[in-house]
């Protein structure tokens, strides 16, 4: 039903653009006229002249849509020219017959401007006489409406070409973004897996049981989010919280973790999973070696038009710490890669010592709260 009342509104547009094009035609053909018949001698009012030409350009206005039906289905394209265009000569040509002789019959002022006081002329004669008087301007006319009927296919096709290979570029973007995660994932889950096992080989059986049970609410809330590109930054956080549990699970009292984020940060987008990387490799980096303790700081503040987003240990920090600490490894690359494929260079992500010791990675996003596919294009 609403395809339909568009459609519908839709012609309706097309019609009243039409009928106001010829209108507008005809009113300066009238005035044109009025004004060459006024430098005569006997001057013709100005509205019987309106009411004279008008015919002529309303009839035109009934013919577009056919002339644009034909223009489409005879197509003059590249490699085919001859064949097209004698068709649309052809047709010209009898419109032009047509339209005249229409209005021969119907306008009886246009057959008494045309008939002779001589007795026994024929009506034939006058009809042939404008026929051909009138015949160059009709094939101008079919011809504007061709062409213009043509530039406008072919900006709409080009339109449609660009709209297809912008979906295409999002399609793929999202694609691309979509295969990055699923490359963390399974790292992710195989650690939270293997943490599980080592608690069950200690005999910490009540332990690996509440492991379990929150990596299933882990795991449900991935599922169920998997499809969004985009959360708020307080459905991150919290599920940096849950994965952080499962975490000082296994670690007890070499990890701890402290959640900073300002108030106003908290309804802001960010790309989904974002953060799990990158503190899981804070808590792997920074509680290296069997004695070593740590605390993860995840912060987040606003900085003009942009959202800051950091997550700091205080573990060994790069000097001790194996290849691929200094921002390489693989939860680091596909991150800078995905805040690439949806910000561009409005995104970045740093790595670096901190002082005293241990390191920081540093997320800036431009500040947004509505998803990527809804806003504007930049």
């Amino acid at each position: 039903m609403v395809a339909v009342s568009s459609n519908a509104l839709r012609r309706a547009r097309q019609l009243l653009l039409l009928v106001l094009a010829a209108t507008i035609l005809g009113a300066a053909a009238a005035t044109w006229l009025y004004i060459i018949g006024s430098l005569g001698q006997e001057p013709a009012p100005f509205l019987p002249t309106v009411a004279f030409v008008m015919p002529f350009w309303y009839m035109w206005a009934l013919y577009v849509p056919f002339v644009v039906w034909i223009a489409r289905q005879r197509p003059i394209e590249r490699g085919r020219v001859a064949s097209p265009s004698l068709s649309h000569v052809g047709l010209a040509v009898a419109l032009s017959f047509v339209h005249t002789a229409t209005r021969f019959g119907l306008q009886p002022a246009l057959r008494e401007a045309l008939q002779t006081d001589a007795a026994g002329v024929s009506a034939l004669h006058p009809l042939l006489a404008l026929a051909v008087l009138e015949l160059p301007f009709h094939v101008f006319i079919y011809g504007a409406i061709l062409g213009v009927t043509y530039v406008i296919g072919y900006y709409r096709r080009l339109r449609e070409r660009e709209l297809a290979a912008t979906r295409l570029s999002a399609q793929l973007a999202q694609a691309q973004m979509q295969a990055l995660r699923m490359q963390l994932n399974p790292h992710f889950l195989f650690n939270a897996l293997n943490s599980i096992a080592m608690l069950v080989r200690d005999s910490k059986r009540d332990t690996a049981v509440d492991t379990l049970e929150g990596l299933g609410d882990l795991l449900r809330y991935v599922l169920e989010d998997s499809a969004n590109q985009e959360v708020k930054l307080q459905h991150e956080i919290e599920f940096i919280r849950r994965y952080l549990a499962i975490e000082q699970i296994r670690f007890q009292d070499r990890l701890a973790v402290e959640i900073d984020a300002d108030h106003d940060t908290l309804e802001a987008l960010v790309p989904n999973l974002v953060l799990q990387p990158i503190v899981e490799n804070a808590i792997r980096h920074g509680t290296a070696g069997p004695l070593a303790a740590s605390t993860v700081t995840v912060a987040a503040r606003t900085e003009g038009g942009s959202l800051r987003l950091s997550v700091v240990d205080d573990g060994p920090g790069f000097s001790s710490a194996p290849a691929g600490r200094g921002g390489t490894g693989l939860g680091i690359a596909n991150t800078r890669k995905r805040l690439a494929q949806m910000y561009g260079e409005r995104a970045s992500l740093e790595v670096k010592e901190h002082s005293p010791h241990g390191a920081a990675v540093t997320i800036i996003l431009p500040f947004h709260t509505v998803p990527l596919d809804e806003r504007e294009p930049q």
